[in-house]
């Protein structure tokens, strides 16, 4: 399974998201995670760049909406302990299960 990791390097927050990746991925050798940097509105606007960090699981943003806003920005989640710069570890699992129920 590959998950990408898309960011910008202005905003802090996908240094926590990709920390939990990699840990996942210690966890379950399947995971191939991949990292790509969006650094331009035009690429956001290409990519429907949801804000950074952005985690796509077989190349699906698998915590959007579709009201998120498109474009360069830092991406709040809400977590049980309330709106965090990435979702937890738990948050991830739940969202990698659910991903290889349905496909």
């Amino acid at each position: 399974m590959k998950i990408t990791l898309l960011y910008f390097d202005d905003c802090p927050n996908w240094l926590d998201a990709a920390a939990r990746l990699d840990e996942l991925a210690e966890r379950h050798r399947d995971l191939v995670i991949e990292r790509e940097i969006v650094d331009t509105e035009e690429e956001a606007q290409r990519r429907s760049f949801r804000g950074s960090p952005s985690i796509l699981v077989d190349g699906v943003d698998v915590f959007a909406s579709a009201d998120d806003p498109i474009g360069l920005s830092c991406r709040m989640y809400p977590t049980p302990q309330g709106y965090a710069g990435a979702p937890t570890i738990e948050q991830l699992e739940e969202a990698i299960d659910a991903r290889r129920a349905c496909c």
